[in-house]
């Protein structure tokens, strides 16, 4: 066999070994319907988990309205609180302070693919956290999502129990 005929070969072998690995990559990518349906099915997850930390910790601090939140900006829930400072040292009277705490998850993202989850937290008209966390869709690990946001809640609920 003479080097022309070797050469033909060793490069049709490599578009076989090309055209394989784009077989294979193809196979494993999803579909952006699939991912939609992966995303969702993380995102009712994810907020089943945010309802119920948020409605304990409400129900630990009397006085907190929960709200499910379905948004343009996402889904989750939220807790708020509004109370009064009777605050003589002032030269006002009083002032109306507000408590809040949400955590959303984002809507879904072709080009991003991934699941995000978004905290933010005021105290006192103070805002005391503002969180995110991300992970691709096809790597997701919602346990790992699962302790991120119970440690948020956590955080939120030690801050507002220290009165910061």
């Amino acid at each position: 066999m003479d080097f022309e005929s070797r050469l033909s070969q060793a490069i049709q072998r490599g578009e076989q070994t090309r055209e394989a690995r784009q077989h294979v990559r193809e196979q494993k990518a999803l579909s952006e319907e699939e991912l939609r349906n992966l995303h969702s099915s993380i995102r009712l997850d994810l907020t089943e988990r945010i309802e119920a930390g948020l409605r304990q910790l409400a129900d630990h601090f009397p006085g907190f309205r929960f709200e499910t939140v379905v948004a343009e900006d996402g889904w989750g829930a939220r807790i708020s609180r509004d109370d009064v400072n009777l605050s003589r040292s002032s030269s006002r009277r009083s002032a109306s302070l507000y408590s809040r705490f949400q955590i959303l998850i984002k809507p879904f993202s072709g080009r991003a693919k991934i699941i995000e989850a978004h905290a933010k937290g005021t105290i006192r008209n103070r805002e005391i956290l503002n969180r995110n966390s991300f992970q691709f869709l096809t790597e997701c690990d919602r346990e790992r999502f699962h302790e991120v946001i119970d440690q948020w809640i956590l955080e939120y609920a030690e801050k507002f129990a220290a009165g910061e």
